[in-house]
């Protein structure tokens, strides 16, 4: 048994492809549109204003209030100990500062030459190395 079987000469064009397949694409987004269009034409008038309140909150920037800091008593108090905490930061890095300055070499130079023989240049000196 001999079966006479004809071979099918396909070629591709790859613009009329991609032409093709934009195409698609497009009639698939048409039809989701459409489709979301219809959903919402069917459903109550009240599920209906509520999506639209929720767009609408969405889409518009909360109003800014005049001065947040005053509505908020926890906010205000956080703001306050913030300010602390960086007084307190503060305080510490300038009497760093000052032991190092006192630690120094020049510091205790002047000290010494203070305390052997003092005279306006050294206390000068202390007052300029020492802080």
């Amino acid at each position: 048994m001999y079966v006479n079987r004809r071979e099918l000469s396909v070629t591709l064009h790859p613009l009329k492809l991609v032409l093709s397949i934009a195409a698609g694409i497009w009639l698939g987004f048409l039809a989701v549109l459409l489709t979301a269009w219809l959903v919402y034409k069917a459903l109550p008038a009240e599920q209906t204003q509520a999506l639209k309140n929720t767009a609408s909150e969405l889409t518009t920037p909360p109003a800014a209030k005049a001065n947040p800091e005053s509505d908020n008593p926890m906010f205000d108090q956080y703001r306050q100990i913030l300010r602390e905490g960086e007084a307190r930061q503060a305080e510490q890095v300038e009497q760093a500062e000052r032991q190092r300055n006192f630690n120094g070499p020049k510091c205790q130079f002047w000290m010494q030459q203070n305390q052997t023989a003092p005279s306006e240049k050294s206390r000068a000196a202390i007052y300029q190395f020492c802080g």
